[in-house]
């Protein structure tokens, strides 16, 4: 049979990858700044453990003015980090995921507003997570590390909140599990926001997204090299790179559509086909396993696990008499966004939203992306998005 295996085929680099590519400290910073809480008490987490102290990582553009009111939080997805807006350097090996919303002149302009976007816990770019140290050896959590929930993640949030002199933020936003956050903000702190605006999210995981994460965990813990979580002692070319890159695959297929994938790809080949190889590749195979690669260059496994759990666990109604009851608790404007090609985040989860919301009587304005790109078109479709973010927050600001 013609043709590399994927797992044999070698890597752009030619060299092989580290374990882990959380952030540890002695790395360059880059633009993070961090703030440690409950030093002399536990962070109690939702379901029922506890961490302490934990760290955030966060990064901020533009000023705090003096009343402490143009304040905006943007909230990463699963694989995001603090780094929303800026460029490549040492420490940040991506630019940032946001840049075309933040910055002089942009729909969050920073001529304007002050923005803050932190790491959420169980990430790995600076904020406590599975490859942190544990406080009692030093060693990395690990197989130590809890669950945490969406929940977890706001309440940490609200902790640097407090630390920045924020009482309320002008406006949280974010997409896919940004916003989650944004959606449990609105309900855990209605009067710490002033506005919200949800892109590309549900009130609750869906059946279908709960399906599509257990694939993508045990992608990564059907890896050898994942050890149940303690890999972080490992040598390069070890670790569990092989499942973080397959879950990164499966992912990166959802996140487009086929129309998408098709526009760009075709049925174009890598190899050519005059000969029938079982591991010949078409440019969509091409095209995901750079995915794939790039992720675990910049990523951890156990964090992709922590926090795709969360994700799963994301309900607003849990605990709280249900979706409605819970969202009774929100007292100010919401701006829901979806995108009308979203496999993953079904548009109707929007619409769902906006009626229940309007039933409610809070005001909600639903506006739709139209794009080819499917989820991933938050992170794209900026000549859409942007204008929509800039006109809602615009008369926030005035009102």
């Amino acid at each position: 049979m013609s043709g590399d295996h994927p797992l044999q085929r070698p890597l752009a680099s030619g060299s092989p990858l580290r374990p882990s590519s959380a952030w540890r400290p002695g790395d360059p910073i880059a633009g993070r700044q961090f703030a440690t809480f409950c030093e002399d008490r536990p962070f109690a987490l939702e379901g029922n453990g506890q961490l302490g102290p934990i760290t955030v990582a966060y990064e901020t553009w533009g000023s705090l003015n003096a009343s402490a009111s143009n304040a905006i939080l943007v909230c990463h997805a699963l694989t995001g980090d603090a780094h929303a807006a800026g460029g490549i350097g040492p420490g940040q090996p991506t630019a940032g995921w946001w840049d075309e919303m933040i910055g002089p002149g942009k729909p969050l302009d920073t001529n304007q507003y002050f923005v803050v976007c932190s790491n959420v816990i169980g990430s790995c770019q600076g904020t406590t997570g599975p490859a942190s140290p544990h406080p009692e050896d030093g060693e990395p959590f690990g197989s130590r590390f809890p669950v945490v929930s969406i929940r977890d993640m706001v309440r940490a949030q609200a902790l640097l909140s407090d630390y920045l002199g924020i009482s309320a933020w002008l406006s949280v936003a974010g997409g896919s599990m940004g916003g989650m956050q944004v959606l449990e903000w609105g309900v855990m702190f209605p009067d710490r926001v002033r506005s919200l605006i949800a892109v590309a999210t549900t009130a609750a995981a869906s059946p279908l997204q709960i399906g599509w994460s257990q694939v993508g965990r045990l992608a990564i813990a059907q890896d050898p090299g994942w050890n149940n979580g303690d890999y972080y002692h490992l040598g390069d070319g070890e670790g569990p790179t092989e499942g973080l890159m397959l879950a990164r695959r499966i992912a990166q297929l959802h996140y487009r559509s086929d129309q998408s994938l098709a526009t760009r790809f075709g049925r174009e080949v890598v190899e050519p086909l005059d000969r029938f190889g079982l591991w010949d590749r078409f440019q969509v195979e091409s095209y995901l396993d750079h995915h794939g690669r790039k992720l675990a260059r910049r990523f951890d496994a156990n964090s992709y696990l922590v926090l795709n759990k969360a994700m799963d666990l994301h309900d607003l109604g849990r605990g709280r008499g249900g979706t409605t009851a819970a969202l009774a608790r929100v007292q100010v404007p919401v701006l829901d966004i979806s995108i009308d090609s979203d496999v993953l985040y079904n548009p109707r989860q929007q619409v769902e939203l906006q009626w229940t919301l309007e039933e409610l009587g809070v005001p909600v304005r639903l506006e739709v992306i139209e794009s080819i790109h499917g989820h991933d078109g938050f992170l794209i479709e900026f000549d859409q998005l942007g204008p929509m973010v800039e006109r809602f927050i615009t008369e926030i600001g005035k009102s």
